[in-house]
């Protein structure tokens, strides 16, 4: 894509920076604001940063549509897989409190896993959504 140098190195400097400022809002979203909607699409900018400067055949290389769309699914998946384990335990949809013996550290669980879900979810998409707009005007 583009052949400046510094635009190169200040990216690959960055992009490590705000995948690993992701992964912090993403497991710190239960104490405080964040959370899997805001980690995804931050993890998402770091992916879209990649493409933008190194071009979107490299970021799809790296992350290939198909991979895209199975990690959209799983999210969808792990979200819902969450709130029918705990049907099956004899709660409500999405009640934590019976997902570990100790109600808190159900809480605990159930929002880890439904954050991580939203969050693989939305930063599959957002992806998926670049890409799409990215490779509109190719033949």
């Amino acid at each position: 894509m583009t052949r400046d140098p510094v635009l190169k190195i200040t990216a690959k400097f960055l992009i490590p920076l705000i995948m690993l400022f992701a992964l912090y809002v993403q497991f710190h979203g239960e104490y405080s604001p964040g959370g899997g909607f805001q980690a995804g699409v931050i993890f998402a900018s770091a992916i879209i940063l990649y493409g933008l400067v190194f071009g979107v055949e490299a970021a799809s290389a790296v992350l290939p549509m198909s991979f895209l769309i199975r990690q959209a699914a799983a999210g969808v998946l792990l979200y819902g897989g969450v709130g029918v384990v705990s049907m099956l335990l004899g709660g409500q949809f999405l009640n934590y409190n019976l997902l570990a013996a100790d109600p808190v550290s159900g809480q605990h669980l159930g929002i880890i896993l439904v954050e991580l879900g939203v969050g693989l979810t939305v930063t599959a998409v957002m992806v998926i959504i670049f890409f799409v707009f990215a490779d509109r005007n190719r033949p």
